[in-house]
């Protein structure tokens, strides 16, 4: 039987990433599952050469983290509050794909749902996608999920049929 209890989100904000929360709610609802709701901030340290980090970068890096805990705050409703359990979760990271996988072995993720911008050729090639290393490295199933093309009705009762072999 599958047993759904821990649900992750990566959430970039974006409108794919909205939609991927929508997911996420309905799934956590239908599994009584904790939503685990997660962002992750650019590591300034970390990101660009030492020559190039200005010497007040702890305080644009208090910025950034601060930028993000309250995206996620907003990213969470009243409703979620009430009816789910929900962890927000800020990392902070240069590789977020990498922090994404590390965070869902330790928090034991049986799904992860992230959103995709459908970037292509060039593109993708150039900048790689944060949804695709996720995808490709996963400890359990990931679903990704582009900007709204039909609504997510999520399911009153959810059967699971177990296959025999």
């Amino acid at each position: 039987m599958i047993r759904i209890r821990e649900v992750i989100v990566a959430t970039d904000f974006s409108e794919p990433a909205a939609v991927a929360l929508d997911y996420g709610r309905n799934f956590a609802r239908a599994f009584d599952a904790t939503l685990h709701v997660v962002h992750v901030a650019n590591d300034l340290a970390t990101a660009a050469p030492v020559s190039e980090i200005p010497m007040d970068i702890s305080k644009i890096q208090a910025q950034i983290e601060a930028e993000g805990r309250a995206a996620l705050e907003a990213a969470v409703t009243d409703d979620d509050r009430r009816s789910l359990r929900v962890k927000t979760v800020l990392l902070t990271s240069s590789t977020p794909a990498r922090a994404i996988l590390t965070y869902a072995r330790d928090a034991m993720a049986d799904l992860i749902i992230v959103g995709t911008h459908g970037r292509g050729g060039l593109a993708e090639l150039l900048l790689g996608s944060v949804a695709q290393k996720v995808v490709r490295s996963a400890p359990c199933p990931v679903l990704t999920v582009r900007s709204h093309e039909r609504d997510f009705i999520g399911p009153d009762a959810l059967t699971v049929v177990e296959r025999k072999e």
